[in-house]
């Protein structure tokens, strides 16, 4: 049985992660009486500030990015408050920072965002403070490593303190509603699970767009690239989600086994299924933007565009294509699912001069959270010159469908389960490490067949070598 944890330790508690997403997520879920009234935070980082110095850190941070009608329990929130400089690389810190925490009775929620180079250090520092003793779990945030051995290297350095039902490994699409209603949609409607196999489905495509550059990432994102920065995690969870089996019961460990069976299978791609881009100066929403290497500041190969073809080696899914493309100053910021459903095997109404297109469904997930079904309809009238079709769109705007919910923050439903223990929505190591074992492939054969990014404008859907990689099997991207 989970224990709903008393404290919890927030590290990086000052950067823009906790900023942006993280004490406006927990300030929220305070203010809907869901959190526990004896949970206190406490926040960690390098910087020396006191308590009252961070609150009015914290004060600001909530006021930028809380939206105004979910202020009202800002003062509240602040009184859970409170804060310890720490040095993650100096055991001495940490004494401190347990002194703070004080006596846990129910237990210790710990979530870690810092720099992959202090998960060891800052892990043997929680040790050494007596801070991973008794019910005590942890969250961990991307990135896990840059490949299959440092991720090996960072999860064996947590195993040493935490058993896996402890570690909670943090993916933060898995946290928004669209998501988690991807498998409402698939096992909660007999309409759809039956024709979610090859026999009716021509392809699968996962979009994630982004129309900013490099902004405060410089760093991190040139080591990283887009294959390893988007398409190892968020893509590969996305793919695991459409492509999974039924499991037996929504509980973490049968959801997480049918998504690990998805990454095993995955077939390692060819050189002909791989396209690789890096934008240069052009205009995004109709202003100019440079070039990456200008935003840089000096020449570089990492990618800012993947697109990749990819294909699930098992029953369901036997000669199914699943399109991927991700990329920064793209068109248009969108994230979308889309299933392409075959043609109908046969047309009563072509001899009355009518064409028919297969039906589709798109599964909005950011900006918008939607869901769109087209189909086929007659178009009204007295059909004298012959029968027409039009295809129809279905939709399930999601605010427009639950009108009277909250929307939320994807962080505020994954500290909340990791304040509750639940580890459904989170990824566990067999899935980290089977995505990092099919990018790292794919990085060898980047290496191996010289593929390097092909340039594109910013602001448009990448370079023509990815229209091509889906044109050529007569398939177009959905750009609508």
């Amino acid at each position: 049985m989970n224990i709903t944890a008393d404290r919890l330790l927030l590290f990086g508690a000052t950067g823009d992660l906790a900023q942006r997403m993280l004490l406006p997520s927990l300030c929220a879920l305070d203010a809907d009486g869901l959190l526990e009234p004896d949970l206190r935070v406490v926040g960690t980082a390098r910087s020396e500030m006191t308590t009252a110095a961070y609150r009015d850190f914290a004060r600001a941070a909530l006021e930028k990015y809380l939206p105004e009608n979910r202020r009202g329990g800002i003062a509240q929130f602040l009184d859970r408050l409170s804060y310890v400089p720490v040095d993650a690389t100096t055991l001495g810190g940490y004494e401190v920072l347990a002194e703070e925490v004080g006596e846990y009775a129910k237990g210790l929620a710990i979530f870690l965002s810092t720099a992959p180079s202090l998960f060891e250090p800052t892990i043997d520092g929680l040790v050494h403070a007596g801070l991973t003793e008794g019910n005590v779990r942890i969250g961990l945030e991307k990135p896990l490593g840059t490949d299959l051995a440092s991720s090996e290297e960072i999860n064996d350095a947590v195993a040493r303190a935490f058993s896996e039902d402890r570690i909670f490994r943090i993916d933060h699409y898995l946290g928004k509603e669209t998501v988690q209603n991807l498998l409402a949609l698939r096992f909660a409607n007999l309409l759809f699970e039956p024709v979610w196999n090859a026999t009716y489905i021509d392809h699968v495509q996962i979009t994630v767009a982004e129309t900013v550059g490099l902004e405060s990432r410089i760093g991190y994102y040139d080591d990283s690239g887009a294959l390893r920065d988007m398409v190892q995690n968020h893509m590969l969870q996305l793919l695991a989600l459409v492509a999974m089996e039924p499991p037996t019961s929504f509980d973490s460990t049968a959801v997480r086994d049918e998504k690990v069976k998805v990454l095993r299978a995955l077939r390692p791609v060819a050189k002909d299924e791989t396209v690789t881009g890096q934008y240069r100066a052009g205009a995004v929403n109709g202003e100019a933007v440079p070039g990456y290497d200008e935003e840089l500041g000096k020449d570089s190969e990492t990618e800012t565009f993947v697109a990749l073809k990819a294909h699930v080696d098992n029953w369901r899914w036997k000669g199914v294509p699943f399109y991927m493309r991700t990329g920064k100053r793209l068109p248009e910021r969108v994230t979308e699912i889309v299933v392409q459903f075959r043609c109908i095997p046969h047309s009563i109404f072509a001899d009355r001069g009518a064409t028919t297109r297969p039906n589709r469904l798109v599964i909005g997930i950011q900006p918008e959270e939607n869901v769109q079904l087209s189909m086929m309809a007659k178009v009204p009238g007295l059909d004298r010159e012959g029968i027409r079709l039009r295809q129809i769109p279905l939709d399930i705007a999601m605010p427009d469908a639950f009108s009277g919910t909250v929307r939320r923050i994807a962080y505020e439903r994954l500290l909340l389960d990791l304040i509750g223990g639940d580890q459904t929505l989170f990824v566990r190591r067999d899935e980290v490490e089977a995505q990092w074992e099919w990018i790292d492939a794919i990085r060898t054969l980047w290496e191996e067949e010289v593929i390097t990014p092909k340039s594109y404008g910013a602001g448009s859907w990448g370079p023509s070598a990815a229209i091509a990689l889906a044109e050529r099997d007569g398939v177009s991207w959905h750009d609508e």
